[in-house]
């Protein structure tokens, strides 16, 4: 909560004086805490302080860039540093022998689902790199799906932002009350579709 609120605070301080600068922060900051940060900003583009097209392209570029590092990540994933990192997340090596196996596989399945839904998408873009799947093809899947994901975002905190103009002027805090209960629903819809996902598997175990 702390991070987020600097974050903020970072991106209102930088808007009146440096717009350009604003979007920078924007960046890093969805670099670092990801939907909260897009939803806050785009409530900024609906309230008419930034481009809404500005805020989308900073947060689909952080975006991708941070897959881009698991992805990388996990192409050096044989060597000890590395494994041992990956471990840390883990990617035992049974369990990197079956992600690897069903990303040659299912590739597109398995990133975009990820990217979408949010699951497991940071052993699934190292199993990328581990399975040394080619980056033209790992970014050709992994983009457009960042970008459909970022854009629904965009505009959730868009809408807001268009409705809470006039309070986010004098109360700016609203932003990360916002934020965080989007993050907070994005966090509680995953685990209901985990929870939905390892009942189906189960089933003809029974």
């Amino acid at each position: 909560m702390t991070g987020l609120s600097d974050a903020v605070a970072a991106l209102l301080a930088a808007i009146p004086a440096a717009p350009v600068r604003s979007l920078m922060v924007i960046g890093l900051g969805a670099f670092l805490e990801g939907p909260v940060v897009t939803v806050a900003a785009a409530a900024l583009a609906g309230a008419g302080q930034l481009p809404w097209w500005g805020v989308w392209l900073a947060a689909l570029m952080a975006d991708v860039v941070g897959d881009t590092v698991l992805y990388a990540l996990g192409r050096h994933g044989e060597r000890p540093a590395v494994a041992r990192v990956l471990a840390r997340v883990g990617l035992t090596d049974s369990r990197r022998e079956s992600l690897t196996r069903e990303v040659r596989a299912h590739l597109p399945r398995i990133v975009i689902g990820a990217k979408l839904v949010d699951i497991g998408a940071i052993p699934a873009y190292l199993a990328a790199g581990l399975a040394n799947v080619g980056y033209r093809r790992f970014l050709t899947w992994i983009a457009p799906a960042a970008a459909v994901r970022t854009a629904v975002l965009v505009g959730i905190g868009y809408a807001a932002g268009d409705r809470l103009a006039a309070d986010l002027e004098s109360r700016p805090w609203l932003l990360v009350v916002g934020g965080v209960a989007v993050g907070v629903a994005l966090l509680v819809g995953r685990l209901v579709i985990v929870r939905a996902t390892a009942a189906r598997r189960r089933e003809p175990i029974r």
